[in-house]
């Protein structure tokens, strides 16, 4: 089953497809996305990635939190539910 993970601290040069190279040593990158600001266009410094399997997640996860990207100490972690908003 697909699992869901937050990249946090990204730069904001990062592309979605820096993004899907950088995980997909760990296993299946079903989707790679950059948060962007509605307004400007530009990257907000996140995004979130969609791997294969929980078992690809986790070692991705365990891999790569707070490794660097383009000196920037990234944070990896499972994404949590989105709230609804009222």
């Amino acid at each position: 089953m697909p699992t869901s993970i937050y990249v946090g601290n990204l730069p904001f040069s990062t592309t979605e497809q820096d993004l899907a190279s950088l995980f997909s040593p760990y296993g299946e990158v079903v989707s790679a996305k950059i948060i962007q600001d509605r307004e400007t266009g530009r990257s907000k410094g996140f995004g979130f990635v969609e791997m294969g399997s929980q078992d690809q997640a986790q070692n991705a996860i365990a891999s790569l939190d707070q490794s660097e990207m383009a000196g920037r100490n990234i944070k990896v972690n499972l994404a949590k539910p989105r709230k609804p908003r009222f």
